[in-house]
């Protein structure tokens, strides 16, 4: 069912009607869900009542008829209205066309409650489906699409499954059903011409409701991207809160979403518009065969051919048609419009996932921890090669620094050790095993990971430090709180480990952010561990207590450190030091600067950064000092 589903979302173009086709055959299965009997149960059952409530709606005008005849022959002669008010046939027949009213309305909710499982589940199972597949897909996919936008794109896609299922099945099917009907009751009590009529009305309506919601369908797709676009504003400078107020930019930003919904006011305005120019058509095109049809009949009636009670079920088959009829033009606009809403979610299904595990990959199993870069080459784009015949080892249990200018490709060697990308030459292995050969599941599990800038779900503190390893217990969350140092700030916290930590973590510093992530990745417990400049954007005393917290952590493991800050790598078992994405000096930190090459001239100029801060910082105490000074004379 799902890989049909991809298949045929992979081939939906916007602009082409077999695009909506193919996007339409991909939903459509969900309607018989593989495996789901009861499902399937319920589709039958949902269809029977769809039959009854149809046979209902037309039986019913017959009833009405004949309580009209009666009642007509009851005014003309007077004797006769006794005998009618003594077997009370026209209370009879109006009570039957009433219960048959209730009916209709009965099986159709019926219809309706049966289908809302199968159609939620559908909703489910798709929602699932693009959620699954947006986290298969590469980082670089991630880094080069909006958040808030995708956001959007799914939330209206999901909206518009339910639309569809709903709306092809039990309104499409029923509508042709009343129809055929109708003209065939009309056909076989009054002739064929009035068969034509109707035929004719439904043939120009329909085609009408064609036109009118192909022309309405372009404006929809501007106003969704006008709303796609605000969103994504929206979410992004919300996102960047602290940002806009560092630079006083709140006008700005307002504006930005204003030019967006000035867009999408347009586009709603002109929506609006032609959904009346829509509504007034659909209603002059039904009235004028509504008229001509009970002309018809009231020639006939006149004419002896008919009676006042075939007049009254003709009007009443006719504004029956009229609801169906009806629905044909909502019903195509909101299977075109849900179709519209989900082409952008199908085509996101349809975008092959760059990184995927080769057929029969295997697990990867650590038994030591080496990391072996054999001759590895790797560049963003053709253009722009970033690393160039890369050969390093690191020995299990290892720390090995990686430290270079920027740019040099400290922090793709991490990339492409958690595979997030395929090297475009050479092998990576992982005690022997080329980690291209084995499951991204395995290979992730056996690696941990403290970036620099830590982004922490908007949960708990006891959810962002278990989300190393979901199934630990609350102790084993502690511990590692504990192993990090910072399980008595937590505690002094009104709410412990159950206190929320805001959007991506704004609510903590930055040095317990950090700390938040070390616990978490000291529960995950792997063997091999990346600490990809850590510390870099922490204060000096912070730094150092993460450092210690640091070096619990990679105890016994094979640690691989990107490092921009020199000065937390000078205990490393090798440094590396990377220019233009090849290997310029390698050794320790004694060696490296007896060399006196890049390393050394690294760390000198770190070191008058340093020394210039801080005298920079002296002169500030000083300074306040006397202006104490001052104050106090």
């Amino acid at each position: 069912m799902r890989r049909i589903s991809l298949e045929a979302a992979g081939k939906t173009d916007t602009s082409r009607n077999d695009g909506s086709f193919a996007t339409l055959g991909a939903v459509l299965p969900y309607l018989w869900p593989q495996g789901r009997g009861d499902l399937k149960r319920r589709v039958v059952a949902a269809l029977v009542m769809l039959v009854l409530s149809k046979v209902i709606t037309v039986w019913a005008p017959f009833a009405f008829k004949h309580a009209t005849d009666l009642l007509t022959a009851g005014a003309k002669d007077p004797a006769a209205v006794l005998a009618i008010t003594a077997l009370a046939g026209p209370a009879a027949l109006i009570t039957a066309y009433g219960l048959g009213r209730i009916g209709m309305v009965v099986f159709a909710q019926l219809r309706d409650a049966l289908f809302a499982k199968v159609g939620q589940h559908a909703v489910r199972e798709l929602a699932i489906l693009t959620f699954r597949h947006l986290h298969a897909l590469s980082l670089r996919f991630h880094l080069e699409r909006r958040t808030g936008g995708l956001s959007r794109v799914i939330e209206r896609g999901t909206k518009g499954i339910d639309t569809i299922l709903r709306y092809s099945l039990f309104n499409t099917i029923p509508t042709v059903l009343e129809i055929a009907f109708v003209a065939g009751v009309l056909w076989w009590n009054f002739g064929w011409i009035y068969a034509a009529v109707i035929v004719a009305t439904v043939i120009l309506y329909v085609a009408f409701t064609y036109w009118a919601t192909e022309w309405r369908i372009n404006i929809r797709r501007v106003m969704n991207d006008a709303d796609t676009d605000a969103n994504t504003k929206a979410i992004d400078s919300l996102l960047n809160f602290e940002t806009v107020k560092y630079f006083g930019n709140e006008e700005h930003e307002a504006q930005r979403f204003d030019r967006s919904m000035a867009k999408y006011e347009d586009a709603a305005v002109k929506t609006w518009t032609s959904l009346a120019v829509l509504n007034a058509g659909q209603a002059i095109v039904f009235t004028i065969g509504l008229t001509i049809v009970m002309v018809m009949s009231a020639v006939d009636v006149g004419q002896a051919r008919a009676t006042v009670g075939d007049f009254v079920m003709i009007n009443a088959l006719m504004i029956q048609l009229y609801m169906p009829l009806n629905f044909i033009g909502s019903v195509y606009r909101d299977i075109k419009q849900g179709l519209i809403d989900i082409e952008a979610m199908f085509q996101l299904l349809g975008v092959p996932a760059e990184i995927a595990d080769k057929p029969g990959a295997g697990e990867l199993a650590v038994a030591k921890g080496e990391i072996v870069f054999d001759q590895v080459s790797f560049a963003y784009d053709a253009a722009r090669p970033i690393l160039k015949d890369l050969s390093l080892t690191v020995k299990p249990g290892q720390t090995v620094a990686i430290v270079g200018p920027s740019g040099a490709g400290k922090s793709t060697i991490s990339r492409l050790l958690y595979r997030f990308y395929d090297v475009k030459g050479g092998t990576i292995r992982i005690d022997g095993q080329d980690i291209a050969e084995v499951t991204q599941k395995s290979l992730r599990a056996a690696v941990g990971m403290v970036p620099q800038d830590t982004v922490l779900f908007n949960d708990t503190i006891r959810y962002n430090i278990r989300y190393g390893r979901p199934g630990a217990s609350d102790a084993e969350v502690e511990e590692a709180a504990k192993l990090a140092q910072i399980h008595h700030f937590v505690m002094s916290l009104p709410k412990g480990y159950d206190a929320m930590v805001g959007e991506r973590g704004l609510k903590l510093s930055g040095g317990e952010k950090q700390r938040v992530s070390i616990a978490r990745t000291i529960l995950k417990g792997p063997p091999i561990l990346i600490l990809d400049e850590a510390t870099s954007a922490l204060d000096t005393m912070t730094e150092q207590e993460i450092q210690q917290a640091l070096r619990v952590v990679s105890k016994n493991r094979t640690t691989l450190v990107i490092a921009h800050r020199l000065s937390t790598v000078v205990d490393a078992d090798e440094i590396v030091v990377l220019d233009q994405g090849r290997i310029s000096e390698r050794g320790r930190h004694a060696e490296l600067l007896e060399k006196n090459g890049l390393y050394a001239a690294m760390w000198n100029r770190q070191r008058e950064a340093d020394e210039a801060r801080r005298k920079l910082a002296e002169n500030s105490d000083e300074s306040g000092l006397e202006a104490k000074a001052v104050a106090g004379e």
